[in-house]
């Protein structure tokens, strides 16, 4: 039997003369369609939604790979499947991303304004938004496109207002004084999870304070000597016999004329540096909340652009690195300088725009995160919700017996706008 060359097998496969035919012929037929059947047991995903920010890459791939394997098994299961599809406004990332491309045309946002500003986002989020799309159908996604939505749809703006007045009135919504993360160039606050931590090399600089009465010393350890212009206390731990007499006298601050008091708190690790820590309250989550225990003052010596202010006197209108070596040199100077180590140290970065993450006092809005943590650990507990593998658990009750408030301001243009603003 003659074999004729167009019944021969292709050599490779060739996914344009196949998968765009066949996509076409599912979506026409609505095999993707979830349609309500009680008679079905149902089954759906949420599409972890991609940001606007540019094209899909091969972590989309995969993961949206992954969702279609088990949509379309649970499919050939008898189960009724709805695959969510949709794309994110991703505040922060989305407005770097714009900003750069306004800057290589030698443009800023503060130039063009917040409404006009807003639509070249717009204009941004049409193509990009448009692309991602595509490119989730050329993967043979098996969606219901029906239902697409965008994060910045006027439904699911109007659902993130409902959900803030529901917690807000339930006090589980807060607006107040704290340290946040915060990023000086993109301008606004960062939750714990959009700071990304780096190993970087830094000093460890051991300096005296001098009992205010002139009869000795106390030495204190730092990574930060810019912020000794801060202080408002030197804390020891309680239980320490070598400091126990020390409580209550007074140290003057180094390169400052002012007094302050040596206190005890819990938070000091007795065996690290000099088992004495400097407390500046407006620059330090851990020294923030010593300074709410003992009512201690909140100095700012570093402003929201990450130059030092006013209350910083001779090192004002320094960057906090150039800060940092003045005041360094002149401790030296002035015989505070005991000595200066060379360390590595965890250093917190924007996951956006990689800019340091300064420590920041500021009034934002905040998620009072422990008692919605709670039900999650009881519903862990009680087994509502199993972990695979198991020893995640410990890594979970670990994350949420020790939750902060969450922040979750964010002062940008693009995004949802907290439902109290002036």
């Amino acid at each position: 039997m003659r074999v004729r060359k167009s019944d021969e097998l292709a050599k490779g496969y060739t996914p344009e003369a196949i998968e765009e035919k066949w996509y076409a012929f599912w979506l026409e037929k609505g095999l993707f369609d979830a349609e309500p059947d009680p008679s079905k047991p149902p089954f759906s995903i949420v599409i972890p939604p991609p940001n606007v920010t540019g094209s899909l890459h091969m972590g989309h791939a995969f993961n949206n790979t992954f969702q279609d394997i088990l949509c379309r098994a649970r499919r050939m299961q008898g189960y009724n499947v709805l695959w969510l599809p949709g794309t994110d406004h991703a505040g922060i990332a989305t407005q770097n991303v714009v900003e750069k491309d306004l800057a290589a045309k030698g443009v800023t946002r503060h130039e063009l304004g917040r409404e006009a500003f807003v639509e070249k986002v717009w204009e941004w989020k049409k193509v990009y938004g448009a692309r991602i799309i595509t490119q989730m159908k050329r993967l043979g996604n098996s969606c219901d496109w029906r239902h697409e939505r965008f994060t910045f749809d006027e439904g699911l703006s109007r659902a993130v207002r409902e959900v803030f007045v529901r917690l807000y009135k339930k006090d589980l919504i807060y607006k107040g004084k704290y340290i946040i993360n915060w990023c000086s160039r993109c301008h606004t606050a960062l939750s714990d999870l959009e700071v990304e931590y780096e190993d970087k090399p830094g000093k460890f600089y051991t300096v005296r304070y001098p009992f205010k009465d002139g009869t000795g010393e106390i030495a204190v350890a730092t990574t930060r000597p810019e912020t000794i212009l801060g202080d408002t206390a030197i804390a020891v731990h309680p239980r320490s016999e070598r400091f126990k007499p020390l409580i209550g006298r007074k140290v003057r601050v180094p390169l400052t004329d002012r007094v302050i008091p040596i206190i005890e708190d819990n938070m000091v690790d007795p065996e690290f540096g000099t088992g004495c820590v400097k407390i500046t309250p407006a620059h330090d989550p851990n020294d923030f909340l010593v300074g709410l225990r003992h009512d201690l003052p909140q100095i700012q010596v570093i402003d929201s652009e990450g130059f030092m202010n006013e209350a910083a006197g001779k090192y004002r209108g320094l960057s906090v690195e150039d800060a940092r070596r003045a005041a360094a040199e002149d401790l030296e100077k002035q015989g505070f300088l005991i000595r200066t180590e060379d360390m590595v140290h965890a250093v917190g970065h924007c996951h956006r725009c990689n800019t340091t993450v300064e420590p920041y006092l500021s009034e934002q809005w905040f998620v009072r995160a422990k008692p919605l943590a709670e039900r999650g650990v009881k519903a862990v507990r009680d087994g509502l919700i199993r972990w695979i593998p198991e020893q995640w658990e410990k890594t979970y009750f670990q994350w949420m017996e020790n939750i902060r408030d969450w922040c979750i301001s964010r002062l940008l243009c693009w995004g949802h706008r907290i439902p109290a603003w002036t």
